[in-house]
């Protein structure tokens, strides 16, 4: 069962994993979805990640696939019973041209849509899933509370923000005499990423290369890609790079990943424990609040990660793990 753990500078009260539900509506319909979120429920799960772009990638289908099948999923749930965060401000993948949309303009444009789509009157946090460094930070600051200040947020975060245009944002934020974001969405795993292959998935860069800082400071750190697309699982099996899909194979296949499965075998074998839990357990072990989105592409595999929970990593398996 997963315990729960409160975000920082706010009254939240979260899961210790955050479900994503980017394949809600395409790759998972409403029966298959709900079945997972059913699950996720059921082993005391509560925060559910999601974004107004989930699905738009797919031609031929209405967009924010991911957002109306949560929507009609979550009818008649009582709305305490769960934390949910969406995004906004993404690539319109629609146009193609992806081209930045951040402004308060699109920010509140994307934000009704949420609304609407997930029948909901508030989100709990509401992520930029992208930032414009064009854009003046206090321009998305001020939109951000004023949506707040309507009522249609509870507290805001970003993604694949750089660290120094966030510390920027909070010392504005602080002029104000408001917390600013209490989030933070790095794409951060135990896999190191190659950084050349990553620029187009974390434009804001990797969690490793400063983001620690911020962590420190107490913001919480809600990473994607915690699991590192499964990488761990196919090198421990001996796969070779041209059995891997080439994305994450460009993504995460180096030496250094590699020099990691041995140090992922001997404490996944002491704990009794498959090297994929290894992998969640190091997240959920940091000695800073960190709250790991998950994916999944079945029940088996979310309780798998439910399970993974209850494994707590020692400081020397964690310096083992980083260190390999």
């Amino acid at each position: 069962m997963l315990k729960k753990l409160s975000l920082a500078n706010t009254d939240l009260s979260v899961s210790q994993l955050c479900l994503g539900t980017n394949m809600f509506g395409t790759a998972q319909p409403l029966d298959k979805a709900g079945e997972i979120l059913d699950t996720f429920f059921a082993g005391g799960g509560n925060f559910i990640d999601t974004a107004h772009s989930y699905g738009d990638w797919i031609p031929d289908i209405p967009n924010a696939a991911s957002e109306r099948t949560l929507g009609e999923l979550l009818k008649g749930k009582p709305r305490a019973d769960y934390v949910l965060a969406t995004k906004g401000c993404e690539f319109d993948y629609r146009k193609g041209d992806y081209a930045l949309r951040v402004t308060p303009a699109l920010l509140e444009s994307d934000l009704m849509g949420s609304l609407a789509l997930l029948g909901v009157d508030f989100i709990d946090l509401y992520w930029l899933h992208r930032d414009d460094p064009s854009c003046p930070v206090r321009e998305i600051v001020d939109a951000l509370i004023d949506h707040q200040q309507a009522g249609h947020i509870r507290y805001f975060g970003c993604s694949n923000w750089s660290v120094d245009r966030i510390l920027e944002a909070q010392q504005y934020a602080a002029s104000l005499g408001h917390v600013g974001f209490v989030a933070c969405q790095p794409m951060w795993g135990l896999a190191e990423p190659d950084r050349t292959a990553m620029m187009s998935y974390a434009p804001g860069g990797y969690y490793e290369d400063g983001y620690q800082v911020l962590h420190q400071a107490g913001m919480t750190m809600i990473p994607y890609s915690g699991q590192s697309r499964g990488i761990f699982s196919k090198l421990a099996a001996g796969m070779a790079r041209e059995a891997i899909s080439p994305d994450v194979a460009a993504l995460y296949y180096s030496d250094v990943n590699l020099r990691k499965v041995d140090v992922l075998k001997t404490i996944a074998a002491r704990r009794g424990a498959s090297v994929n839990d290894i992998v969640l357990a190091y997240l959920t072990s940091q000695t800073w609040a960190t709250v790991p989105i998950i994916g999944c592409s079945s029940v088996v595999q979310l309780r798998e990660s439910i399970d993974a929970c209850a494994i707590r990593l020692d400081t020397e398996e964690l310096r083992q793990l980083k260190g390999a």
